[in-house]
C-alpha cells in the first residue's frame, strides 16, 4: 500500500493495527522511553589529513577519514528507523542517540549506502546530508529513494562494479542478505564495499549473514580496517551473522583491525544488549587490540 494513502486512511490504519498489534503495543511503550546519550563523543575536528580515522556513531553509521577524504556509512540519525510520514515515523526507536548530530559532522565527501532497509537507508538523515559537494554510492536500483540532483553525484553499483570518487576506488561485492524496502520492491540491490585509498584499504561489510564472499576479497594487500555487522542474529541467523562469523569473515578478507557495528543501537532481535560485543571479545581471543571500538562514540586511529 502507498504510505501516503496509509497515513490518510483511517480504515487502513485500523487494518494495520489488526495485522500487527504487537508492533503498535511496542510503539506505544517506546514513546514513553527516553533515548540514552551515547557513552562517548568523538571529536573529528582533531583528526589529521593523514592515516585512517574512524568513529562509530551508532548502528551501522561510521564516520571515516582516510588521508583527508571523509566517508559516512549507512547514515541513520533519526530517533526511529522506519516509514517516515514527515510528522511521525512508524518504526523501531533508538536505544542510544547518535554519538554526533548531523550538524556536528565535518563536510562529507562520500556517503556509502549498503542497501535500502530502513535501519541503513534513513530518508530524513539523507535529506539533511544533501550537499552539492557530496557523492553518494548506493546499491543497484535504490537511487530512486534519493533526491539525486541535490548531491554532487549519485552512483548505483551492482556486485563486481567499481567507481572512482576522488582519490578513492569503491567496489561493490556480494553479501548474504536482501534489499527489499517494502514487500513488493524485491528488485533492489544490497552490497558490501571495499574502499581502496592508495596507502590504505577499508572493508565495509554492510549487512550480511555468513557467506564465503569475503574469501574472494583476500589479496597480498590486507585491509587495514573491516567494518562488520555483529548483531540481530537471534533469531535472524539466516540474514545476520554472529560475532564469531563476522570475525572469521573479516579474517578471510585479510583485515588487520575489526570495527563491530549493527548492535547497541536498536532492539532488532532477542540477544541480550551486550552479548554481541562480549562475543566479539571472545572471538578476538589473544588479539583484543585488533577490536577497534567497543562502545558507541569511540574512535579508532592508525597512521
Amino acid at each position: 500500500m502507498n504510505p501516503t494513502a496509509l497515513l490518510g486512511n483511517a480504515g487502513a490504519l485500523t487494518w494495520a493495527y489488526r495485522m500487527a498489534p504487537q508492533f503498535w503495543k511496542r510503539y506505544s511503550e517506546d514513546r514513553k522511553r527516553e533515548i540514552r546519550r551515547a557513552p562517548a563523543r568523538p571529536n573529528p575536528s582533531l583528526w589529521t589529513d593523514r592515516g585512517i580515522h574512524a568513529a562509530w556513531l551508532g548502528h551501522s553509521t561510521v564516520l571515516l577519514k582516510i588521508d583527508g577524504t571523509t566517508i559516512l556509512t549507512d547514515p541513520v540519525f533519526s530517533d526511529r528507523a522506519g516509514l517516515n510520514f514527515r510528522l511521525v515515523t512508524l518504526g523501531v526507536k533508538r536505544l542510544v542517540a547518535p554519538a554526533l548530530a548531523i550538524a556536528d559532522l565535518p563536510k562529507i565527501d562520500l556517503v556509502l549506502l549498503s542497501h535500502a532497509h530502513f535501519d541503513h537507508f534513513d530518508t530524513p538523515s539523507l535529506r539533511a546530508l544533501e550537499n552539492r559537494g557530496t557523492t553518494v554510492v548506493t546499491a543497484a536500483k535504490t537511487a530512486d529513494l534519493l533526491r539525486v540532483k541535490r548531491y554532487a553525484a549519485v552512483r548505483e553499483l551492482a556486485w563486481g562494479e567499481r567507481i572512482r570518487v576522488g582519490p578513492l576506488e569503491i567496489r561493490a561485492f556480494q553479501v548474504n542478505h536482501w534489499g527489499a524496502r517494502m514487500r513488493s520492491d524485491t528488485q533492489r540491490g544490497y552490497n558490501g564495499y571495499t574502499i581502496d585509498a592508495g596507502r590504505y584499504r577499508v572493508l565495509f561489510g554492510g549487512d550480511t549473514a555468513a557467506t564465503d564472499s569475503f574469501r574472494a576479497l583476500g589479496s597480498s594487500r590486507p585491509f587495514d580496517l573491516a567494518i562488520m555487522p555483529v548483531g540481530a542474529y537471534n533469531p535472524w541467523i539466516h540474514y545476520h551473522c554472529t560475532p564469531e562469523q563476522a570475525w572469521e569473515m573479516a579474517g578471510d578478507a585479510g583485515a588487520e583491525f575489526f570495527l563491530p557495528v549493527h548492535h547497541q543501537t536498536f532492539a532488532l532481535s532477542s540477544e541480550p544488549y551486550l552479548e554481541p560485543i562480549e562475543r566479539v571479545a571472545v572471538a578476538a581471543g589473544r588479539h583484543p587490540d585488533r577490536v577497534a571500538v567497543h562502545r558507541i562514540g569511540q574512535e579508532f586511529h592508525t597512521c
